[in-house]
Formats: C-alpha cells, sequence, structure tokens
C-alpha cells in the first residue's frame, strides 16, 4: 500500500538501507552535502525523505521525528510498505555514564524503555529491544578501520524529556545503561516484529550529571564523524 498515510514516495523510491535523523533539516543537510543525485521522496508532514547514493551505494535519509510514537509510524511504514531492509538511526544522546564525554559516539546493543509501546504485542512478560548484529558488527568494524572509538552498550529510550520523577537517571545509570534518547526501542521492536534489521548511534550532546552541553551549532558540526561511520556501514552492506 503506497503510499502511505504519512509518506508520499511511491514503491521503490526507498533504498534498502534508510539512515534516520530525528531532525527533518539534518535529513535535508545529509541529503544535499553526503549523497550524489539526491531526490525528494516525501515531504508529507514536513518530514523529509531523500534517496541518492553514496559511493556508488543507494542510500536513502529520512526524518523520523521525535518520540517513540513517531519513530513507531514511519518506521513500520518504511519496513512493512517500501520493501526497507535496514533503518540506522543517527541520533544525540545524553551521557549516563559517567565514563561517557561530549561527542562521544555511543551504538546501542540494546534499548531499556519506559515506555508502553512494547504492550501492543500482547507478550506475556517483557521483550527486550535489541540491536540487529550484522549491523552493529558492521558499525564496529567501520568504526574501527576509520580509528573512531565507539561505546558499545544499552542506552534508555524514555517517553519523557521533562521528567518530573525524582532520579531517574541515577536509577538508570546503576544498571549500567550508557545514554538516554527518545526512540531506539520502538525502531528494534518495529524491526523484530518485521524480521528485518536496525540500529541506532548516536553522538553524546550533553552530560546528564556534568552539565555539560553543546549548542545546536556544534551539534551540527559533532556529527560528522558518527555520520561518516553510519554512511560507510550503509555502503558496506
Amino acid at each position: 500500500m503506497t503510499p502511505t498515510p504519512h509518506i508520499s514516495a511511491k514503491e521503490g523510491d526507498f533504498a534498502k538501507t534508510v539512515l534516520m535523523p530525528g531532525d527533518p533539516l539534518r535529513a535535508k543537510h545529509i541529503a544535499e552535502t553526503l549523497l550524489d543525485d539526491a531526490k525528494l521522496v516525501n515531504e508529507v508532514r514536513g518530514m523529509l525523505g531523500y534517496t541518492g547514493t553514496y559511493k556508488g551505494k543507494p542510500v536513502s535519509v529520512m526524518a523520523s521525528g521525535m518520540g517513540m510514537p513517531s519513530m513507531g509510524i514511519y518506521s513500520h511504514e518504511l519496513f512493512s510498505f517500501y520493501n526497507v531492509e535496514n533503518i540506522i538511526r543517527i541520533g544525540s544522546a545524553g551521557a549516563l555514564s559517567q565514563e561517557l564525554h561530549l561527542y562521544d559516539i555511543v551504538a546501542a546493543m540494546s534499548a531499556c524503555t519506559n515506555s508502553s509501546y512494547g504492550s501492543q504485542f500482547s507478550l506475556n512478560g517483557s521483550f527486550a529491544p535489541t540491536a540487529s548484529y550484522s549491523l552493529l558488527k558492521t558499525f564496529d568494524e567501520t568504526c574501527a578501520k576509520l580509528g573512531t572509538n565507539v561505546h558499545i552498550g544499552s542506552v534508555l529510550s524514555s517517553d519523557m524529556f521533562y521528567t518530573a520523577e525524582y532520579n531517574m537517571h541515577e536509577k538508570w545509570a546503576s544498571m549500567g545503561v550508557l545514554a538516554v534518547e527518545m526512540e531506539t526501542a520502538a525502531l528494534y521492536m518495529n524491526a523484530a516484529k518485521a524480521g528485518k534489521n536496525a540500529l541506532a548511534v548516536f553522538t553524546i550532546s550533553d552530560c546528564i550529571f556534568t552539565g555539560e552541553a553543546t549548542t545546536s551549532e556544534e551539534r551540527q558540526r559533532s556529527f560528522n564523524e558518527m555520520l561518516a561511520a553510519a554512511l560507510e556501514t550503509a555502503a558496506a552492506l
């Protein structure tokens, strides 16, 4: 069923691998500066999507918006209706681990969550959302080739950016969770249900416990190292 309620692209407009930043303008920047022959394939609700090539390999980039409901919609439609095989979320995250610093790169091996997103699957237990090993392995190997240090571990996908819960972040940090963001758990669950592949990688944009933070302009520049590794990963698939 294409177009879908949220994507106006035609069948075949998306590559097998899609990079997904949260911000539509970041998707536009990536398409216009890093992809060859990029073509706009979606602009419904301003959620910009493009398809081009990187080193001769077809690659798409499309925004997911903020939060698990938005990621849930777009990743489901890409997996289920556009024959997308791999989604790599490229985003920013807040550091929970004291070992992380501004601009460090994190790859989410798994995603804890305080969301009820998984309740729709009616499982008699708690599903553990995890990355696709093939994508994680390729990203890790790519970072090694590029000389880029990457921290691999669990992240928290939170439904709340502002929370009234006292010491929430301390509790998750005490369980070894590296960083907090807002979309990965939904992406990993949708990939598992669809039998597809997903990975989320991040640049640390702020450190929750030290108060260190980047500006929006600094986040744009610091994204480059992580983005280069994600594009090289996409080209290797």
